[in-house]
């Protein structure tokens, strides 16, 4: 039987590899290490500016727990989505790391490093041959999208970690990919049953979030021709079909249906199997391969600067009815705005009450009871940074004593903090979620190697 065993130590490459689990896993035999390091969550700003989330430090921290046991073990090491946004640059960031930490424990290897950042012109011929397309939800785009993006990325399927293992890469350092491709990739190389090693890898994709434990430490995968077992680096934490299964809800649409570039999981008639205390056993995956194979396009543009404002409320006319005050005092500002000579298409604003609905918006079931206090923050976005300062003046002191009616009296809400606006400089945007048609899996990547010691 042809298996596979695929050690995944965390959810996330930077926010801190447990050493007692790493040797728990290494002790375990794997064939190769894959870890994911980046993602779409915290926003468009790492996008826009080419730049990682994780601090440094604690990026060589996890790298040099991979790396090691590793190159000990004669195995390969995947790391995919560089830098949470998988740009060139922060590509450069973790091959310059993994080049300082080769050096300073006097070891040597093969690097490949994958570049997944995107030609604008490319792009726009794509466009011009009817080869981009809109995702759901995806924006409004036309030929000058892809000028305005600071950053454009293709998300790489399995084939480029393919392609680099092939060359006997010791070290693959990815741009952005898909979370499943990383750790895919291995076991499909080497004939692992295909749906399975897209559906195993699906379910470790965020470490031990499919484990009793939603810790995002580390699981190891094993795939095989018939299905995949996954099993946690922790003593007391424990798969179950229950934990195993619901990680497919996570981040998805339809848990039975998830889209690859190569085509798409089908999980219907999946069979959950509990091997052991710890360990399950998944079966019956299929997969459909597309007739058309697709990466994915993430793009990220400077917008323009925002100020904000903090105040906590605890009249109870207010938080009785949030969304009225905030009518009101937007109605009543405004003009205010326009008349201090601001035209109004150069600034926008917006009140988030927490507490009430900041978080889910929209209306407020009926039954739901009025919270004894809200915070209320409000975004001012301008051309100018200076704009938004000059409006969230005009703000302040309706901040401070707005009536929730003109019957009220007039009311004292508080300031967290002195001065009451907050500068937060440029703010950054999502421009492109759309896939492009490729005739080839590597058409739009790019892999350099080196020998670094």
């Amino acid at each position: 039987m042809k298996k596979c065993k695929i050690l995944m130590p965390i959810g996330n490459l930077g926010i801190g590899i447990l050493p007692e689990e790493m040797q728990y896993g290494m002790a375990m035999h794997p064939d190769v290490i894959a870890v994911d390091a980046g993602s779409t969550d915290s926003g468009p700003a790492y996008l826009a500016t080419g730049t990682h989330k994780y601090q440094r430090q604690m990026l060589k921290h996890d790298l040099e727990l991979c790396i090691l046991p590793a190159l000990e073990a004669h195995i390969p090491l995947l790391v995919g989505s560089c830098g949470t946004c998988g740009t060139d640059s922060v590509v450069h960031v973790f091959y310059e790391l993994t080049c300082q930490i080769l050096k300073e424990h006097g070891k040597k290897a093969r690097v490949a490093c994958i570049y997944s950042q995107q030609d604008a012109e490319v792009l726009k011929n794509k466009w011009d041959s009817g080869k981009i397309h809109a995702l759901d939800g995806a924006p409004e785009i036309s030929r000058e999208t892809f000028d305005k993006c600071s950053n454009i990325v293709a998300l790489c399927g399995a084939e480029p970690f393919m392609e680099a293992l092939e060359n006997k890469a010791d070290i693959i350092l990815c741009g952005r990919a898909t979370d499943t491709a990383i750790i895919a990739a291995y076991p499909l190389m080497h004939g692992c049953d295909a749906a399975s090693c897209w559906h195993g890898a699906k379910v470790v994709e965020c470490g031990s979030v499919c484990t009793d434990s939603r810790s995002g430490y580390g699981v190891m995968l094993t795939v095989d021709d018939k299905g995949f077992a996954v099993t946690p680096l922790q003593p007391n934490t424990h798969c179950t079909p229950y934990t195993v299964a619901a990680h497919l809800l996570y981040e998805n649409t339809n848990p039975f249906r998830l889209r690859e570039p190569s085509g798409t999981i089908v999980t219907e008639h999946c069979v959950y199997t509990q091997l052991d205390e710890q360990s399950v056993y998944v079966s019956g995956t299929e997969f459909e391969y597309a007739e058309q194979y697709t990466l994915k396009l993430e793009g990220a543009c400077f917008g323009g600067y925002q100020s904000i404002c903090l105040v906590g409320m605890a009249d109870p006319k207010i938080t009785a009815d949030p969304e009225r005050w905030i009518q009101k005092v937007s109605a009543h500002v405004d003009p205010l705005i326009q008349r201090a000579g601001y035209a109004r298409e150069d600034y926008s604003f917006n009140f988030k009450a927490y507490g009430y609905n900041a978080v889910i918006p929209g209306s407020v079931p009926e039954e739901t009871p009025a919270p004894r206090e809200i915070g209320m923050l409000l975004t001012i976005t301008g051309r100018t940074q200076e704009m938004t300062r000059q409006i969230a003046k005009i703000f302040n002191p309706y901040l401070l004593h707005f009536p929730a009616d003109e019957q009220s009296q007039m009311p004292s809400f508080a300031f967290p903090f002195s001065p009451v606006d907050c500068e937060r400089g440029h703010t950054y945007e999502f421009l492109l979620h759309h896939v492009v048609d490729v005739d080839d899996p590597l058409e739009l990547i790019r892999i350099e190697y080196s020998e670094c010691i």
